[in-house]
């Protein structure tokens, strides 16, 4: 099935942001799902409850719109609002009936920066299917946790949809790639990890992209990688590596708990 990444710059006005997603949708020409990254929504380094809508408010029926214009399923980072008064961090997949969010589990409390005291951290692990492929939902700070992405290939995904804006700084680039190689060697899975284009200013540190969209086969080799700019990439996953990754590294079938 093939995929496509879009890598974009999102900015804080969630109207001008829906028109980056119907644009990428429209390069992605060919691809089945698309991809965007965590906060495609409104980035971060603002307020963000003014603009958290429900998964059935206007960002996200709009978004369903492109989907079904297109014929694709769109997964897109955006926010939603919780009963606590916060907000979370919702990774919507919408497109051809289907309809969900994912809320991020693991909430980026590290470097300096504080994401639990504005977001609710989500409870459980997501999984969608698309033509009979079951993919994994996650959201950049989640990528430093393999149990998650084992326990989404127990969910039965051959592959796990990551968005991210990540935080720049001294390794960062280094640990993204790092992490992503990692995550699909844990979990012997494609891991399409989809982030935010490097806005090239800093935004008071708030973490608002590096770039470097990655796709890692289930044996953690880097079958493709975008720059630091805006950008498409497409890649294919094939169910029959995965089945060929996991009889030659067992490591689901080996796990001693």
């Amino acid at each position: 099935m093939r995929v496509a990444l879009c890598q974009i710059t999102s900015s804080t006005d969630p109207s001008a942001n829906l028109d980056l997603l119907r644009a990428g949708v429209e390069r992605a020409a060919g691809a089945r799902v698309v991809v965007f990254p965590e906060a495609a929504m409104c980035r971060f380094g603002v307020p963000l409850g003014p603009v958290a809508e429900p998964l059935d408010g206007p960002w996200a029926t709009a978004v369903r719109d492109i989907a079904d214009e297109h014929g694709v399923v769109v997964v897109a980072g955006m926010f939603t609002p919780s009963p606590d008064g916060r907000v979370t961090n919702t990774l919507l997949a919408t497109g051809g009936g289907l309809h969900v969010g994912y809320d991020k589990i693991h909430l980026f409390d590290a470097f300096g920066f504080t994401e639990s005291r504005t977001v609710a951290p989500g409870g459980k692990p997501v999984a969608v299917e698309v033509d009979g492929v079951t993919f994994g939902l996650a959201t950049c700070y989640d990528v430093r946790f393999p149990e998650l992405f084992r326990a989404l290939a127990d969910q039965g995904a051959s592959a796990v949809l990551l968005g991210a804006s990540w935080g720049a700084g001294p390794g960062k680039r280094e640990q993204w790639e790092l992490l992503v190689r990692a995550r699909a060697l844990d979990c012997t899975s494609w891991v399409l990890a989809c982030g935010q284009a490097d806005p090239r200013e800093d935004h008071d540190g708030a973490p608002t992209g590096i770039g470097y969209s990655t796709v890692a086969s289930p044996l953690g080799a880097v079958e493709h990688q975008l720059g630091a700019e805006p950008g498409v990439l497409f890649a294919d996953v094939d169910v029959a590596a995965v089945e060929r990754a996991r009889r030659a590294l067992p490591v689901l079938a080996n796990r001693r708990m």
